[in-house]
């Protein structure tokens, strides 16, 4: 039985740096081999493909810039890159991606517009803003979810877009309570747009978000979310003025 199933039992907070080592967060079945187009692809998880999406910024003299968080084997990206090579784009563009575990496919090294970063996307910072960042899945296994949503609100150039999959069943207060009503007010408050229905979240234009909230911890034990796998649910503290 998962805490979600009693809510009489008081979930375990982890840190951060326990969390990455927790296998529900090395769990390989959700992105490790997602493409971009597909049934199984990022356009139908996100509602919008990252890849056209940063196409349709494409301007003389700019360098366009993808960041894919949490980006699984980089699959997508490196079917992308080898789009924008034919299309001769590589010189205008800059992909990254970002994964904790580091499990990268084996052929990315001819993609010079391409980087792929092993690192903990709540550490990481990029040296530039961009045109688009996505994250798929990813926030499912992310300990503190609200503080990367602002971070990565916060690295988008002026018209870029923010996009990831977002279940809000799995953010709670710290008494337990469900808190997908307020972080979705709050969420909208802030300018960004939540879909409660398809469970995604979406930033236009880049934006210092300041949420009342205080991040307490996490449980990696919550169980199976909508998408069939095991998830963490992350615990903060509504702040009152």
């Amino acid at each position: 039985m998962s805490h979600s199933d009693n809510p009489a039992a008081s979930p375990v907070l982890i840190p951060v740096e326990l969390l990455e080592q927790s296998g529900i967060v090395a769990n390989c079945r959700m992105n490790r081999e997602r493409t971009l187009f597909g049934t199984n692809g990022y356009e139908t998880e996100l509602g919008y493909n990252p890849f056209y999406v940063m196409l349709s910024k494409l301007r003389p003299g700019l360098t366009v810039g993808w960041l894919d968080l949490c980006c699984g084997s980089g699959r997508a990206l490196i079917e992308a890159l080898n789009h924008i090579q034919l299309m001769q784009f590589a010189d205008r563009c800059e992909v990254i991606g970002v994964d904790l575990a580091g499990m990268f496919a084996g052929d990315s090294a001819d993609l010079s517009c391409l980087q792929l970063v092993t690192a903990s996307v709540t550490a990481w910072h990029p040296t530039r803003q961009f045109e688009v960042i996505s994250c798929v899945h990813g926030l499912h296994y992310i300990g503190d979810k609200l503080g990367l949503i602002s971070r990565a609100s916060s690295w988008l150039t002026d018209n870029g877009q923010f996009m990831a999959n977002l279940s809000l069943e799995n953010i709670k207060l710290n008494d337990g309570r469900p808190a997908k009503r307020i972080v979705a007010a709050e969420l909208r408050k802030q300018g960004l747009v939540y879909d409660a229905t398809r469970k995604r979240v979406f930033c236009h234009g880049r934006r210092q978000i300041e949420l009342p909230f205080r991040y307490l911890g996490a449980d990696d034990h919550a169980g199976p979310n909508y998408t069939g796998q095991p998830a963490v649910d992350s615990y903060y503290e509504l702040l009152t003025s």
